[in-house]
């Protein structure tokens, strides 16, 4: 076997996903089919990619080295047919959709639902990210648009960027923990008692951002804003959260918001998109969240 596109996909696949059996998943192929083109791979080429002593499957030296070349001729494929596609018919043949984590996804797919009653044939490939990983999709071209990223826009260029709205934050506890019956405002000293709920960033390429963290107090990390949520009205520990999501969770007295010293400043999410991307699909789903109904769904409290 010489090395292909599709030897580079299943690399690429088991690194991320971390097994044979998840890449084998995420490929729609059986486990023995990716097994198979990493065997006959390794033995064309003469070397070892992958470790496979421990319970997750590890790239080598030349493995990674190999798939630190390969997705840069992945891109460049992917690229490529993106580019043919819109020259022929001006609609691409995918678009990569990155949506933040303060964003109302319902909202995105009712939006999706409404594109795909067109029929254009596009293909649509929606990603949920945390923090900067939204900005990261975008300037590392694994997104054509970013729905939802917010402030504090990374240098470079090669994007355009229009203002969803603003996010206001509060610091909430359940009415059970210890800190709901502290003196206001919080200090920091209070806080370090306490553990800290966050949501991981998912950037992978650009500098992760924290927020809210002290050093050295107790952190409970956790995917997205909305599994933080979650887990602050369960007690599980303190941190901000948006105004709008706990609304009414202090009016049921789920929730209870703390006074801080050191607030949690307001910021902008925006729309950001790739200025070099004219397809037709991009310009519709533009076109649509630009409309100011569809903007203030976009910020509406996610539904239990």
């Amino acid at each position: 076997m010489r090395l292909t596109l599709d030897s580079l996909s299943v690399i690429d696949a088991i690194d991320r996903r971390g097994s044979f059996a998840a890449a084998a998943e995420e490929l729609h192929r059986v486990p023995s089919a990716v097994t198979y083109t990493v065997s006959k791979l390794e033995d064309d080429l003469g070397v070892l990619l992958f470790d496979r002593s421990g319970h997750r499957a590890m790239l080598t030296p030349a493995g990674k080295e190999l798939l630190r070349e390969g997705r840069n001729l992945l891109r460049a494929a992917n690229n490529l047919e993106g580019k043919v596609k819109r020259v022929a018919t001006g609609w691409e043949s995918e678009l990569h959709i990155a949506v933040g984590d303060l964003i109302n996804l319902d909202a995105v797919l009712e939006l999706a639902k409404t594109f795909y009653e067109e029929e254009n044939g596009t293909r649509l490939r929606i990603m949920q990210e945390v923090f900067g990983g939204s900005w990261d999709a975008l300037v590392s071209g694994r997104a054509d648009l970013a729905i939802g990223a917010p402030g504090d826009r990374p240098a470079g260029g090669g994007y355009t960027s229009h203002a969803i709205g603003n996010v206001e934050f509060a610091f909430a506890v359940s009415p059970e923990h210890p800190l709901a019956k502290y003196p206001e405002p919080l200090t920091n000293t209070d806080l370090m008692h306490f553990r800290s709920v966050a949501a991981a960033d998912s950037s992978r390429n650009l500098a992760p951002m924290t927020s809210g963290l002290l050093t050295g107090q107790d952190v409970l990390t956790l995917n997205d804003m909305r599994a933080k949520y979650r887990a602050q009205r369960m007690g599980l520990g303190a941190g901000f959260l948006p105004v709008s999501w706990i609304r009414q969770d202090v009016m049921d007295g789920n929730l209870v918001i703390k006074l801080v010293e050191e607030k949690k400043d307001s910021g902008l999410v925006f729309l950001a998109w790739l200025t070099s991307h004219k397809g037709k699909a991009l310009q519709w789903f533009l076109r649509h969240l630009k409309d100011q109904d569809v903007m203030a769904s976009l910020l509406n409290p996610p539904r239990d």
